[in-house]
């Protein structure tokens, strides 16, 4: 957007612009091992407000095309131990899911722009505390690789995050040397040194009034008698019991029968 970047003091390399092309290059020439795509949305939003006159649907499918293009060429054709980072606004429907903010339904429905990374951080904000949460909460597409991140939110520091992705998949380490560490990983996971699912905050919820609890029926001594007399009998006798006493009150009450005239 050839804005200023909300970081103090300046960066070593930067490209300001929306060309694919020009994107595509400033990554491919850089020596540099962490790349950040700041306002990455704005490449499909841009494209759609200079075309935004052009009729048919065909322009959508394009402008999908080239974001893909660019997300697919960051993850096959660079180095193994190069990060990009796609800062990205969110979106929401109506049942309140969050995604990363596209255009059209191309991405959305055909794709799906995070399931091509291993990693999506969110935002959170609390109490005036700036936070990353590294686990789906039910209605994002927030994700992370068991045991990366210790806790369901972490520290909003790109560069924290750059340095725990980096020590996780051993990307400075040497491949000999990786067997080994990974063995050790495998060992403390199993041992339950790293823990398997991070804790989700607590969810606050409004405390119902206490009601008084109803008062306990009383009976009579006689009630009671009979209750136990009930509770000791098998079962087969109370039903000949209980039978008798229905017989009983149909003799002394007879049925009522029709008579035909």
């Amino acid at each position: 957007m050839r804005k200023p970047l909300p970081f103090k003091g300046r960066f070593a390399e930067t490209y300001d612009g929306d060309d694919y092309a020009g994107i595509a290059k400033a990554i491919n020439a850089t020596k540099k091992k962490t790349i950040v795509i700041d306002d990455a949305q704005y490449l499909m939003a841009n494209e759609f407000m200079r075309r935004s006159f052009e009729k048919g649907y065909d322009k959508f499918t394009e402008i999908g095309y080239n974001f893909w293009t660019l997300v697919n060429g960051a993850s096959m054709d660079l180095p193994f131990d190069t990060i990009i980072y796609f800062l990205m606004h969110t979106d929401s429907d109506d049942n309140g899911n969050e995604k990363a903010k596209t255009i059209g339904k191309l991405l959305d429905e055909k794709i799906t722009l995070e399931g091509m990374s291993s990693i999506v951080l969110k935002t959170a904000v609390k109490d005036g505390v700036y936070t990353f949460t590294t686990q789906n909460n039910g209605h994002d597409t927030v994700k992370s690789p068991l045991g990366m991140f210790p806790t369901y939110e972490i520290d909003n520091d790109l560069k924290a995050v750059d340095t725990t992705i980096r020590k996780y998949w051993e990307l400075g380490t040497p491949i000999e040397d990786s067997v080994e560490i990974m063995a050790e990983h495998d060992a403390e996971v199993e041992n339950g040194g790293v823990s398997t699912d991070a804790p989700k905050p607590e969810k606050r919820t409004r405390r119902r009034r206490t009601e008084e609890p109803p008062a306990e029926a009383t009976s009579s001594p006689a009630e009671s008698e009979n209750e136990e007399t009930e509770e000791s009998t098998p079962p087969r006798e109370r039903r000949r019991r209980l039978a008798t006493e229905v017989a009983t009150e149909d003799e002394v009450k007879p049925r009522r029968r029709r008579t035909r005239e």
